[in-house]
């Protein structure tokens, strides 16, 4: 979705309306929808300047919400071995530069503890990013932190948890300079706070 500001705007009433109805889909993304995240990640960008067609692909965005009003969270934990131990598994992705208007590339991800999710995140980056595999090394170091959390939350309460924990990537580039400490000419421009993912591969 682009922001067109040259193109028609819609009256004060719509406007307010917009984005009391982006808000109540944000609530459910927070709570129960993780599925809609990146759909209202990207309804979300245009509450500055509504548009008649951002309100139409709203209409239609809450009119599939309504239609599958019976999907959710599935809260049934599963543990595995004879200690009982809790383990999380962990997917995350990236597209590459998908945003039209700024070129920057948006990062996701999705924490199962015990096969039941505990976290999402649907983010456009903070920076245009250079490759496909940098994308997907930013959105790695971006789960990593969410992992770290949830382990340091985990062991306070005294629950043994499976380690190690593996972070599910689908990009062997972002793969193999993850489990690369050393900067090569190639990968220099990589900002070193993605590079936080390798203190964890190590």
């Amino acid at each position: 979705m682009v922001r067109n500001t040259e193109g028609a705007s819609v009256s004060k009433l719509e406007e307010t309306m917009y984005r009391r109805r982006v808000g109540k889909l944000l609530i459910l993304v927070k709570h129960t929808r993780p599925d809609i995240a990146n759909a209202v990640r990207a309804l979300s960008k245009l509450l500055d300047y509504v548009t008649p067609s951002a309100t139409k692909e709203l209409r239609q965005f809450i009119k599939f919400v309504l239609d599958t009003r019976e999907l959710g969270l599935k809260v049934e934990p599963v543990r595995i071995g004879h200690n009982n131990n809790v383990y999380i598994k962990v997917f995350c992705d990236s597209d590459y530069a998908g945003d039209k208007e700024t070129r920057v590339s948006v990062s996701g991800y999705i924490l199962y503890l015990c096969n039941v999710t505990v976290a999402w995140r649907s983010k456009a980056q903070k920076s245009v990013i250079l490759s496909s595999s940098e994308a997907e090394l930013v959105s790695s170091s971006k789960a990593a932190k969410e992992v770290k959390f949830i382990v340091q939350v985990i062991e306070s309460m005294g629950i043994k948890d499976k380690k190690p924990v593996t972070i599910r990537v689908d990009n062997i580039g972002a793969i193999h300079m993850a489990k690369d400490s050393n900067t090569s000419h190639r990968s220099k421009h990589v900002d070193v706070r993605y590079k936080y993912v390798t203190e964890f591969v190590d």
